[in-house]
């Protein structure tokens, strides 16, 4: 029943899809846990590559299930931007388990994100202006749109109402924006339902019921340490727990581990060959690969370190909660 955790121990960039990609034969899960599409992973296959921000890099190995689990934020324009691009190059996107928990990035996220980005002038944080944040803030305020929100109608519409009640006197009398329609995020949002209901189901359960018949898990996590919202360098972070304590959080999975800490480029080239069988690793064999891996990595100076980890599960079966379709 062993699981794996790649994280930066840095601000990003230190090669986690490298990391990943190099794994990837040698498991049955990756797991995407925390952040949104304001991060990514430069995936080199052959001559070709791939640009991931939303997905987990794992959906680039035939027969790894890739997980978008709750502690992400989904843009469902960029989630479905992803999968088509992916499709049209001949990727298998079909494996994709979306979590029914996960929140979701809506317009008027976007939109709020940018203009007080602005107001701020000289204080500004550097947000990417996607939604993030005030993505994360709605979740946490307990007003947050769901993924499986969308598969009510009823319940959507009431959300979004009275989520916009307060957020369109924000933008009309303090920033001097015109008020979003209620009707134009609903219909926006059930434009998606088609596409994720195939893909939706209770991925803490998933993950649980494959650590209980021995499936390796791979836990990647977006951004890094030093921009984790806790233990980074506060307030010029992101808006979720990037360390290993967001992956127990972010999937629903309870983690022990040891820790082994290895370097690795920024840029990922498949190195399947390095990975002689597909199933349990230790983490010395973490390490050994990961440095066989490094040795195309660039000159010092760059960033490091991915973490691995290899925890045991001894938790009791979670019951299933609200879930479209069965995984």
């Amino acid at each position: 029943m062993p699981a794996v955790l790649i994280t930066g121990a840095q601000w990003g960039d230190e090669g986690k899809g490298r990391a990943t990609d190099l794994l990837g034969s040698r498991v049955d899960y990756v797991v995407k846990f925390n952040g949104g599409n304001n991060a990514g992973h430069t995936v080199v296959v052959g001559e070709e590559k791939y640009a991931l921000h939303l997905l987990p890099s794992g959906i680039l190995t035939p027969g790894v299930t890739p997980v978008i689990s709750n502690g992400v934020v989904i843009d469902l324009e960029v989630l479905k931007g992803e999968l088509d691009a992916l499709s049209g190059r001949g990727v298998d996107v079909s494996r994709l388990k979306v979590s029914a928990n996960a929140h979701v990035i809506t317009a008027y996220h976007r939109t709020l994100d940018k203009v007080t980005e602005r107001f701020l002038g000289k204080r500004q944080i550097g947000t990417t202006g996607r939604g993030i944040g005030p993505a994360y803030a709605d979740k946490i305020n307990r007003v947050g749109i769901r993924i499986q929100d969308i598969f009510d109608e009823g319940i959507l519409r009431q959300k979004v109402e009275a989520a916009l009640d307060f957020k369109n006197q924000v933008l009309v009398k303090i920033y001097n924006r015109r008020a979003i329609s209620a009707d134009e995020i609903v219909d926006d949002l059930l434009s998606y339902r088609e596409m994720l209901e195939p893909m939706v189901c209770d991925t803490g359960l998933l993950l649980h019921e494959a650590m209980q018949t021995d499936k390796t898990i791979l836990f990647e996590a977006g951004q890094a340490t030093m921009l984790d919202i806790d233990h980074g360098t506060y307030p010029f972070v992101t808006s979720s727990n990037a360390t290993a304590g967001g992956a127990s959080t972010g999937s629903g999975c309870l983690l022990h581990s040891s820790i082994a800490s290895f370097p690795s480029s920024r840029r990922t080239r498949r190195a399947s060959a390095l990975a002689p069988s597909r199933r349990s690793f230790s983490t010395n064999q973490v390490t050994t690969f990961a440095r066989k891996a490094s040795s195309s990595a660039p000159p010092p100076g760059g960033h490091a370190a991915a973490v691995g980890m290899t925890p045991r599960w001894r938790g009791t079966r979670r019951a299933s909660t609200v879930s479209p379709t069965s995984c």
